[in-house]
């Protein structure tokens, strides 16, 4: 190694792009052009980073473990790209030479950010396993805290609130040790969403703001909790979704949110299925989707006729709750996975959220025509950015934010 690539690599280890850049602005060999990509990755050049490594790992050739080292690195600005549908083998068969040759801490790396991508797809099973076999011993510190960060996230999508907690003081730790200044406001703010509200509880009428272990508290409680988060019942260890059921779903939260009064039938029937007209066709509609509640909701309640509708009756008098999101409407979700601060294609978004592309591409035009969220770049490189969510986290309007219990 010559002594401008041996200063461009202490200047980037200390997190100085600039200087790093400096020292090999004007070369084109491979070892140059790997550092010139990850300087403009840190330095937010995102796309012109990622020409710059692909190269390099064409020029490196035959030097197997070099070329996997830029593999890595086109992989970790893919993410920062939110360009989630690469190969995942690709960075499997770095990972697996990083292994062959001894290189423990990119082989330790390469799994952290595979970690990363499906805990953004809402992959939690899969991102769990993956992380299991990290161990952290050895690592840098910078590598450590975006570990515990990692699973920090983790822990908090599947609503363990202590274990996320522990992670995250783990994080600041490894974060100061660091010295990464980004790094360390990146733990800061994770640990603040801890105690940002994040839920609304309804109950009986009255509605209460609940910060992240409340949501948690409110789940193992006992009652028939209506989930609006992840929308569906819970109660008493058992879960029944209606996330593919919009119009039982609207019928169960009204009549969740009602109780323990009754609703009447014109009310559902209009908010069911959007219509201020009722006629008997639609009264006949509503006995039908009133019997397919009953039968999915037998378990954990009952749904009795009133003279002037429906009324929900839990199972062994248990109080009933309405977990409902700190955002209401249909996009929360999409909001919430671009709230982080990245910018998306609306590819991406149809894979985190599990939607196809033509569904997002709706609601982004419609929020874009509210103002809600930008669009740079034309065609296929163009992304879409919003303004981050103020004043509550956005967990719970993640996919795949809560178990599946």
């Amino acid at each position: 190694m010559d002594a401008l690539i041996a200063a461009s690599a202490r200047a980037l280890a200390a997190g100085d792009a600039l200087v790093a850049l400096k020292h090999v602005a004007l070369r084109d060999d491979p070892p140059a052009l790997a550092l010139r990509g990850i300087a403009m990755a840190r330095l937010g050049e995102l796309a012109r980073s990622r020409e710059l490594l692909r190269r390099a790992a064409r020029a490196f050739g035959h030097e197997e473990l070099a070329r996997a080292r830029c593999v890595l690195a086109d992989a970790e600005v893919a993410l920062a790209m939110r360009d989630l549908a690469g190969p995942a083998r690709t960075l499997a068969a770095a990972c697996a030479t990083f292994e062959k040759h001894g290189d423990r801490a990119n082989a330790l790396h390469a799994r952290l950010i595979a970690a990363r991508r499906l805990l953004l797809l809402g992959r939690l099973a899969d991102a769990a396993a993956t992380l299991g076999s990290i161990a952290p011993a050895g690592l840098p510190a910078s590598s450590v805290a975006v570990a515990e960060l990692t699973a920090a996230e983790l822990a908090l999508r599947s609503l363990r609130c202590g274990p996320a907690a522990a992670a995250l003081a783990r994080a600041d730790q490894a974060a100061y040790r660091a010295g990464i200044p980004a790094l360390i406001a990146e733990v800061a703010e994770a640990r603040a969403a801890l105690e940002r509200p994040a839920a609304r509880r309804i109950a009986a009428g009255r509605v209460q703001s609940l910060r992240l272990h409340e949501v948690e508290a409110c789940l193992a409680s006992g009652a028939l909790v209506l989930d609006a988060c992840r929308r569906g019942l819970a109660g008493a260890g058992t879960w029944q979704p209606l996330a593919r059921r919009p119009i039982l779903f609207a019928l169960a939260r009204m009549l969740a949110e009602a109780w323990p009064q009754d609703v009447e039938r014109d009310a559902l029937i209009a908010t069911a299925f959007r219509t201020r007209r009722p006629d008997e066709t639609h009264r006949a509609r509503l006995r039908v989707e009133i019997g397919r509640l009953r039968r999915l909701l037998q378990a954990l309640a009952a749904i009795e006729a009133t003279p002037r509708g429906f009324v929900l009756q839990p199972r062994d008098g248990r109080e009933v709750v309405v977990l409902a999101p700190p955002v209401d409407g249909e996009q929360a979700s999409l909001l919430a996975l671009l709230s982080d601060g990245a910018a998306w294609s609306t590819s991406a978004l149809a894979l985190a959220l599990g939607a196809s592309q033509r569904t997002v591409q709706r609601a982004v035009s419609a929020l874009e025509t509210s103002g809600q969220l930008r669009g740079i770049g034309q065609a296929r490189a163009r992304r879409w950015l919003a303004a981050p969510l103020v004043g509550f986290t956005t967990i719970l309007l993640l996919p795949a934010s809560l178990p599946a219990a």
